[in-house]
């Protein structure tokens, strides 16, 4: 007998507006106990990058560990602050805004302008360093201020369709790549443990309850850390890395930090800090392009957190206006001198996935951790002293789970059309492939591909074109408005994306991302 044929609802699955499963949606809180243990799971994971950062500048400047620890220390403070600012009146999207890659270049190009290394006192060049580097992030934050606050990056992202966004929030997670498993190798006795147990704790046992609470899977994070944090404690306590390399000993060992001896007890950051900013117009229009570049990966990294937090996608004035006051971030940066710009910290965005809790409250719990332990050195230290290599083991896991958030919004588009596979097939390729040329070329040349006797000009190319996002961002945007798109409306998920353009066209955009306070009075939504 012939098998009955499977009915059309067997065959595929409905393209859903959110995701399904999530325990706590963006406004849905857990019990405040829950809540300040999710909180704080959040802010040790935002350390990874708030001490990596500052661990690789401050040394190329002539700072000592002391400065290091300073630099830290700040860059906790305002990234607490920027949390706060983005969750209560930009975006209201549950999101860590932390520091920025995108900046590394245009600051590693300040660091080695002629005039400031030719300064013989490591610490005066540390000095003369940062206030350069403060200058050109507070003219450079004006580029997202005056798109985000005069809408104008709304209008732009008129031009964007589920079908463009695709690979520019995939490739907000794929293209951090080489901060996973790259890293884990460097100790893979930390690494592997790390990556092996948190995918145990957060996926194989996340139905193991504690008075009905999934403990494992909410706090695989935190129990996964510990554990290996102790691990490699033992492994350092009994002399294992004593003779090896010392690349091996720094990402190894839980004493090579320097951050505990040279903290202080209690010190409070507060803005010019480091003396009056210097302005050069050749370094503020290099960091103008990491503020672009900053402005799309964040772009990408809200539409993610807006699904893994069960929200609607945010409308086009919200958008604009969180990527305002993430301006405002990239300007405090600059007057407290955190060393980088700010931008949303995909990690935290990945872990708003792995827990299945989107609510806002638990972040903006967090930026109350960062805020607090920046002023206690000692204690902030302890934690920020954790090696390197378990973030990047959590990471592998994190950032893939943000990737894959992108690839979700293919459900909205017709994925049989040969126009929307050429689309979405070239704009993966050239954003992996293109910042991929650019990163080797600069290993052996020690120099970007753009290598004129502009030096303003070649650190814009040479931090566009080494962000995948934005590159796939040009790519993606430029192929979707401009081949067959009056035909291919429907193709690209155009139907499904208009009613979340605007905020009254879906009743659930005024729940999400009404300002609190009654502000809208004053700040009528478009």
């Amino acid at each position: 007998m012939a098998a009955p044929a499977p009915k059309p609802e067997e065959i595929s699955h409905p393209a859903m507006d959110q995701l399904q499963g999530l325990e706590y949606c963006i406004d849905s809180n857990p019990s405040w106990g829950e809540a300040i243990a999710l909180g704080f799971q959040h802010y040790i994971l935002a350390l990874g990058t708030a001490v990596m950062i500052p661990s690789f500048l401050v040394p190329l400047m002539g700072g000592t560990n002391g400065d290091k620890v300073r630099v830290v220390q700040t860059l906790l403070f305002v990234e607490g602050i920027n949390t706060l600012i983005q969750t209560l009146f930009g975006t209201r999207l549950p999101t860590v805004i932390g520091g920025s890659y995108a900046f590394m270049v245009p600051i590693i190009s300040i660091i080695h302008d002629s005039s400031l290394a030719s300064i013989d006192d490591p610490h005066l060049r540390f000095l003369n360093t940062m206030r350069a580097v403060q200058g050109a992030l507070i003219v450079a934050s004006s580029i997202q201020i005056i798109l985000g606050f005069s809408q104008l990056w709304a209008i732009c992202s008129r031009f964007f369709s589920p079908l463009g966004m695709v690979p520019v929030i995939a490739l907000v997670g794929f293209g951090l790549f080489d901060r996973g498993f790259p890293v884990v190798g460097r100790c893979v006795e930390i690494g592997i443990p790390m990556f092996i147990l948190f995918i145990v704790f957060s996926q194989y046992l996340k139905n193991f309850q504690a008075k009905k609470l999934p403990i494992l899977e909410r706090f695989a994070l935190l129990i996964s850390i510990t554990v290996i944090w102790a691990y490699a404690h033992l492994l350092t306590a009994s002399g294992a890395y004593r003779h090896r390399p010392d690349l091996t000993q720094i990402n190894c060992r839980t004493d090579k930090a320097n951050l505990i001896s040279s903290a202080p007890w209690i010190k409070i950051p507060y803005p010019l800090q480091w003396g009056a900013p210097t302005f050069d117009a050749g370094h503020a229009f290099g960091m103008m392009a990491a503020t672009i570049v900053s402005l799309i990966e964040s772009t990408g990294a809200y539409k993610a957190a807006s699904r893994l937090a069960s929200a609607t996608p945010p409308p086009a004035h919200v958008l604009s206006r969180g990527i305002g006051w993430q301006g405002i971030g990239i300007l405090l940066s600059g007057l407290f001198g955190t060393l980088t710009g700010s931008t949303v910290s995909v990690e935290n965005v990945g872990l708003l996935g792995s827990t299945r809790v989107g609510s806002r409250r638990v972040i903006q719990i967090s930026a109350g951790f960062m805020i607090f332990f920046s002023m206690l050195g000692k204690f902030g230290a302890l934690f920020a002293s954790i090696p390197f290599t378990i973030f990047a083991a959590v990471y592998c896991v994190l950032f893939g789970l943000v990737a894959s958030v992108g690839l979700s919004f293919l459900q909205f588009t017709n994925m049989n059309s040969m126009r929307n596979l050429f689309i979405t097939g070239v704009a993966f390729f050239l954003g992996l492939s293109v910042p991929e040329y650019f990163r080797e070329y600069t290993a052996k040349a020690l120099h970007g591909p753009a290598h004129t006797r502009a030096g303003w000009f070649n650190d814009f190319l040479n931090t566009i074109f080494f962000s995948s996002p934005t590159v796939a961002l040009i790519v993606a945007i430029f192929l979707d408005n401009t081949l067959d798109y009056k035909e291919s409306a429907r193709d690209r998920g155009m139907p499904w994306w208009v009613k979340f353009r605007t905020f009254k066209g879906d009743s659930r955009n005024e729940e999400f991302y009404t300002l609190p306070f009654n502000l809208n009075r004053f700040f009528p939504p478009n």
